[in-house]
């Protein structure tokens, strides 16, 4: 089933103004992910898409609601590649490695992401809530069914869902953002696995 898109005043837009909607979004990632927040202007966002001024109004009704359309976006881009990515795991276990591998590539690939969700903690902190929720909510799911199911230690997935999209986070941030890497290393990635597999393991508890 596919999304209606609709532009500021509600209305469905057409393939084309897909697009231009889409444009606007990829401008405001790397403007605001540059410049930060209160730097940048929608000037600067319709330049770097080639739009008139005027053309923006038709999509965001202003700045504030092109940042948090723009942090919706990229929640739903890196719960995508995170899902298929994954979509390959056997076990939880796997799954994990998977989605953690696929997020350190969305990261590489997006930079902006670190900039723009640090910045939403003072621009618009229920959109900054949302995301982490967004984030946390299939992985609590997938996690409490791993446990009913005895393949991994019991416990309480919520915790374990937000402490694992923590180790993401910072490990992320530490080895591929901060290094400029295109992928990270391959032996923090073993390491990684190896948390992941103590962790989930069925006899972790005892």
């Amino acid at each position: 089933m596919s999304t209606v898109v609709t532009g500021a005043n509600g209305r469905t837009l057409s393939q084309r103004g897909q697009r231009t909607r889409r444009r606007l979004l990829e401008a405001a990632e790397a403007i605001f992910g540059e410049l930060g927040y209160h730097d940048t202007s929608i000037v600067k966002i319709t330049e770097a898409a080639g739009v008139a001024q005027g053309t923006f109004y038709l999509y965001f009704a202003s700045k504030r609601e092109l940042f948090d359309e723009l942090v919706v976006d990229l929640n739903l881009r890196v719960r995508r590649a995170m899902a298929e990515g994954a979509s390959g795991g056997r076990t939880r276990a796997e799954v994990e490695r998977l989605g953690f591998r696929s997020f350190f590539r969305f990261t590489a690939e997006h930079p902006a992401l670190y900039r723009i969700i640090r910045q939403a903690e003072f621009v618009s902190p229920a959109t900054l809530q949302l995301h982490y929720e967004r984030l946390a909510e299939g992985y609590v799911t997938g996690l409490r069914e791993a446990m009913a199911t005895g393949e991994i230690a019991p416990g309480d997935p919520e915790v374990l869902a937000w402490a694992l999209m923590g180790i993401g986070e910072l490990v992320g941030m530490r080895w591929v953002l901060w290094a400029g890497r295109d992928e990270i290393p391959e032996e923090v990635f073993a390491e990684i696995a190896r948390i992941i597999d103590c962790v989930l393991a069925r006899d972790a508890g005892t």
